[in-house]
Order: structure tokens, then C-alpha cells, then sequence
């Protein structure tokens, strides 16, 4: 249920393909998804979606209940993400919801449809958030508005999320795909050092 394409240009798009279940995940989805990352230290630039008019809605809720909200896997998901070399973009076709926040987080740009809506209801499911992603949601949207997302339960409209910087980009058109290979172009024209040069200079002292 995951689609990958390897592009002779050194990009790499995998999409979330459960369109019934609107791209909720399973733990053998988040397993094959987190393999791809980390095989994708060569990507010159990697692209993560979801086919249908949702990105995903978590994790599918029958697995969720028999562990897989607390499951490693969602932290090697995003790990493996946050450590690829290249310009990592995900693509919002649809609402964010849930564990899959981590890994949208995780990738240095987010473009969405001006449909979406995002939210992160993990402490009223009862859990604690996947390590890394409270404060990578913080140094987006700062640390108060990543309580009113965590704590306060706010579901945000794509509007409300590019304004607090969770978004970067909204796509008019709803081809968040097209909007992304833009947005990687020049990467993939780049010399990978030096494209990786760059993302390294930019992390945070």
C-alpha cells in the first residue's frame, strides 16, 4: 500500500496508497515507508504523499489499539526521514491527522491543498507524542502553539497552519505534487554535496 518511483533525476516519491481507509496506517505500512527512507541516502530529493483526497488519518485504528500508537516505528519513520541528505518535501493532498504528523514534520518543507485540516489529538487518546515531534512542531509554530496543537487540541485549517509556519506553501490548484517537483527542481540540478552542504548549514545551532 505504498507506491514508490525512482526518477532518473535522483528523485524519489513514495505515496501513502490506501485511499479507502483514508492512507490510515498499519504497522507493515510504516515499516516499508521507514525501509524506503533509509534506503534513500542517494535521493537527490525525496517527496512523500498520499493518493486521495487525505494524506493520512494515522494510524489505522484497529493496530492503534493493539499497540501500534506507541510502536518504535513511527520514530524510525521520521529518524530516517529528518536524515536524508537531500530536500525532503511532503506533499498534503489531504488532512493530517494523528502519528502521521511525524512524519510531515520531519521533512524540511510541507506544501497542502487549502482543504486540509491538521491536528494531533494524542494526549486525548491517552498517549504521549512520538519523541521527536514536539519540538520539531515547536520550532515551527513556536512553543506556545505547539501546546494549543498537543495539549489544546486544535484542528487547524490549512490557512491557520500556513499562518503559524506549519505550512509552507498552499497550492491553489490542489496539485500539491506539481508544486513540490517546483520546489525540488533546483536541488535536483545542484551538486548533491553541495545541496546537502546547504541543508546542513541550516539546522539550528
Amino acid at each position: 500500500m505504498i507506491s514508490l518511483v525512482k526518477e532518473d533525476t535522483g528523485l524519489w516519491i513514495a505515496t501513502i496508497n490506501r485511499p479507502d481507509k483514508a492512507n490510515s496506517l498499519t504497522e507493515a505500512m510504516l515499516d516499508e515507508l521507514a525501509g524506503i527512507a533509509e534506503a534513500a541516502q542517494g535521493a537527490r530529493a525525496f517527496i512523500l504523499t498520499g493518493a486521495g483526497r487525505v494524506f493520512s488519518a494515522g494510524a489505522d485504528l484497529d493496530e492503534a489499539r493493539a499497540g501500534l500508537a506507541t510502536s518504535a516505528v513511527w520514530e524510525r519513520l521520521s529518524h530516517a526521514i529528518a536524515a536524508l541528505p537531500g530536500l525532503t518535501i511532503a506533499a498534503l493532498n489531504g488532512t493530517l491527522a494523528g502519528g502521521a504528523n511525524g512524519m510531515a514534520l520531519a521533512c524540511d518543507l510541507r506544501v497542502a491543498v487549502p482543504t486540509a485540516k491538521f491536528f494531533y489529538p494524542v494526549m486525548k487518546l491517552g498517549f504521549l507524542p512520538q519523541p521527536s515531534d514536539p519540538a520539531r512542531l515547536a520550532a515551527l509554530v513556536g512553543p506556545a502553539r505547539a501546546k494549543l496543537i498537543l495539549m489544546g487540541g486544535a484542528k487547524l485549517s490549512a490557512q491557520e497552519a500556513y499562518h503559524f509556519g506549519l505550512v509552507d506553501q498552499l497550492v491553489e490548484d490542489g496539485d500539491v505534487l506539481a508544486a513540490a517537483r517546483v520546489l525540488a527542481a533546483d536541488t535536483l540540478a545542484a551538486d548533491p554535496d553541495v545541496a546537502a552542504g546547504i541543508k546542513a548549514m541550516c539546522v539550528s545551532a
